[in-house]
């Protein structure tokens, strides 16, 4: 009887993000094809001085 909810339910299976090749977190997005984390595939790290950011669980950049 309702057209809202039940229809909009299912939409939210779907995952938008999957793991990033450069810095290894799940934020690179499918649609859009870039990481909402470090940016790529842009050759520039996505960066501010207002954040730190830890690269592949491994090295620290600054």
């Amino acid at each position: 009887m309702t057209k809202g909810t039940a229809a909009r339910g299912k939409h939210t299976a779907k995952r938008t993000h999957m793991q990033c090749r450069r810095c290894g977190n799940r934020s690179y997005h499918k649609r859009k094809r870039q990481c909402a984390y470090c940016g790529y595939p842009n050759p520039k790290l996505r960066r501010y001085s207002w954040v730190r950011k830890n690269f592949n669980k491994r090295r620290r950049i600054d």
